[in-house]
């Protein structure tokens, strides 16, 4: 694909095979992941680490500059696997945004589990040298746009209108990737980019010549968070403790959501899933504290009841480790309905061929939605 990286990591081909676990994986495995020097490409390589080290397993991992980029490969079925996150989840399953475009649509994406580790926010990070102290304070600033990253694009909104602003307010200044976005905060080209606190990129941005600051959400103000979550509805205030310029201090007060969270298709082999699902549990204190923020992917801090429905593969384990319940299968069901009413919606839109195909998908999703009675998002 156009949009990856010609660079394609593969962990373990030397490493010593360690122990066999009680999962059954392939030997080569394949995901997509966000680029060299994100916390989930960084994560990916902890994790191949791990998977050669107990079973043998080589994980090659694919660095996609988008979310869409990210999604492809794993819609054709050339990698089993994506560490990606809200964009490549949720506004996936959504058909919103680039997903609304008329060669993609609602997808029927599903998750193995997630990192929730609360020890890491997502949030739009400063150039330290601006002076600016609250995100109010971005007003005719320049601030960074990924073409073809919905969640990035989403997330940085939701922080703007914290602060009262729009893209209106700001000098919108685009870029073709997330990198990309943090390498122009460094060189001075733009003044705010979005990431999570402990990417590779932030650290850079921090240790820079601009210096990084990260511009607080205050969990009492009532009215910049509604406008927050009325822009990204998955976000939560949250206290960080791992990051750039966090590290070693009380913490920053922002917000978060789960990143990365690791899809697959509804169509991926059951027991595939199942036994990724394993692996990944069964690997974890091999992996643990072998990237920042990467203990999040343990298996007490998984959400039982997020935004994007969870794989048969993966409830079959959860239901054997006694995580799964009625509650959680009801909520799942939901979800599920959720993606065929607008899936439903997609393909009678197609049979349609309406001639604006952006204005028509936008008003047919939202009114199959509010006649689903769920909730309208975007």
């Amino acid at each position: 694909m156009k949009h990856f990286v010609a660079a394609i990591a593969v962990f373990g081909m030397s490493a010593s095979i360690g122990a066999a676990q009680e999962f059954d994986l392939p030997k080569q495995l394949s995901w997509t992941a966000y680029g060299t020097g994100s916390a989930g490409y960084n994560q990916a390589v902890a994790i191949g680490a791990a998977l050669q080290d107990a079973a043998g397993v080589n994980l090659r991992v694919l660095p996609g500059k988008n979310d869409v980029s990210r999604t492809e490969p794993l819609r054709q079925g050339r990698v089993q696997f994506s560490a990606t996150g809200v964009g490549g989840s949720f506004m996936a399953q959504e058909g919103a945004f680039d997903f609304g475009a008329e060669n993609w649509g609602p997808q029927p994406i599903r998750v193995l589990m997630a990192n929730n580790g609360g020890a890491i926010n997502l949030a739009v990070g400063v150039a330290g040298d601006l002076g600016i102290e609250t995100y109010a304070d971005l007003r005719g600033k320049r601030v960074a746009y990924i073409v073809g990253a919905p969640a990035l694009n989403v997330n940085t909104e939701a922080y703007l209108a914290y602060g009262g602003l729009t893209w209106d307010d700001v000098t919108r200044v685009d870029f073709g990737g997330f990198g990309a976005s943090w390498t122009g905060l460094i060189e001075g080209q733009v003044d705010a980019a979005f990431a999570s606190t402990n990417s590779g990129r932030a650290y850079e941005a921090a240790a820079g010549p601009r210096g990084l600051f990260w511009p607080p959400i205050d969990p009492d103000n009532a009215e910049g968070i509604a406008a927050m979550k009325s822009i990204a509805p998955f976000f939560l205030t949250n206290k960080a403790r791992v990051g750039a310029n966090i590290d070693g201090t009380d913490g920053y007060q922002g917000a978060g959501y789960p990143y990365p969270v690791l899809t697959a298709m509804e169509a991926t082999e059951e027991d595939l899933v199942y036994n990724m699902t394993k692996a990944m549990v069964e690997t974890f204190p091999q992996y643990d504290g072998k990237a920042p923020g990467i203990g999040g992917w343990a298996l007490d801090k998984q959400n039982m009841n997020w935004v994007v429905p969870y794989h048969n593969g993966a409830i079959r384990f959860y239901t054997e480790v006694g995580l799964w319940n009625d509650d959680a299968q009801a909520h799942n069901d939901g979800l599920i309905a959720r993606q065929a009413a607008l899936q439903a919606a997609w393909e009678a839109l197609k049979a349609e061929a309406p001639e604006d195909w952006d204005a028509a998908w936008s008003t047919a999703r939202r009114a199959a939605l509010e006649a689903g009675g769920f909730d309208v998002v975007f």
